[in-house]
């Protein structure tokens, strides 16, 4: 039986603090080692997995903001992909709203819900709420799907809810920020379409880990196999009931490898 994990970034792979996913390189070698598919499920951009997958050395599939679409470079392992559209190196299957239609709806409501999205600060607000280089904020913003924001009304995100509902669209909370997303996606979705084609090309069953720490990462562990849930940077895990969950005792990259690494052994003893 093949294995594939999905996991998050920030907070889980990456620690929330400074980024770095050095505590993760043995579970990492392992997984490239025995060449297993790590599917990066993220809210991030396109732009920033492409960085984040050539430091790690990986050339996967990967699901960027939220849910909102799923990317295979052209021609991965010969799979015949259905419902794609061609973007750049890329087939993609797309589950979200393009971000033009996304700042449309968001804009009704940023006045009267003190909005201010990724399209609304500067890079180096941006670098004063994240801690990330410069750089790779650049790289944040340049948004295909999603709204990412903060508000300084927080106690009417309710209401906003209900409002931005009317129009196909929803609000999620992730570590730092509240994003603004289509109602058709959710990381959970992708999950699924992305185990399907790779069930449906290689011809055999697949056994799903996936690793998340926040509360947008619940619809990704409710639908995986083995769902893991990463310690919070503050010690605090969210609220989640699963079955056959697994919690790591660390934050981050070092509780991802902690969690991983067993299974990773287990999984290769058995293959």
């Amino acid at each position: 039986m093949n294995l594939l994990i999905f996991t998050d970034l920030d907070g889980t792979l990456l620690n929330y603090g400074d980024y770095s996913f050095e505590d993760a390189k043995p579970a990492l070698e392992k997984i490239k080692q025995n060449n297993i598919p790590l599917i990066l499920t993220t809210s991030k951009t396109r732009k920033e997995v492409e960085i984040l997958q050539k430091n790690i050395g990986i050339n996967d599939p990967f699901i960027v903001e939220n849910g909102a679409a799923i990317f295979f470079k052209k021609g991965y392992k010969g799979f015949k992909i259905p419902n794609t559209v061609s973007i750049d190196d890329y087939q993609v299957i797309i589950l979200g709203e393009r971000y033009e239609k996304v700042r449309e709806i968001f804009n009704i409501y940023k006045k009267d819900y003190c909005l201010k999205g990724f399209g609304d600060l500067t890079a180096e607000e941006i670098v004063k709420l994240t801690n990330l280089p410069l750089e790779r904020v650049k790289l944040s913003k340049q948004r295909e799907f999603t709204e990412p924001f903060i508000t300084d009304c927080p106690e009417k995100i309710e209401d906003l809810k209900k409002e931005v509902a009317k129009h196909g669209f929803k609000i999620i909370e992730g570590g730092r920020f509240y994003h603004f997303i289509s109602q058709n996606q959710d990381k959970g979705k992708a999950v699924e379409i992305t185990k399907k084609i790779f069930e449906e090309n290689l011809k055999t069953k697949i056994k799903t880990i996936g690793l998340g720490d926040s509360k947008n990462d619940i619809p990704l562990l409710e639908k995986v196999d083995i769902p893991i849930l990463i310690k919070k940077h503050d010690g605090s895990y969210i609220d989640i009931n699963l079955p056959n969950l697994i919690k790591s005792t660390y934050e981050g990259s070092k509780g991802w490898n902690e969690v991983v690494m067993p299974l990773l052994e287990k999984y290769l003893e058995n293959r």
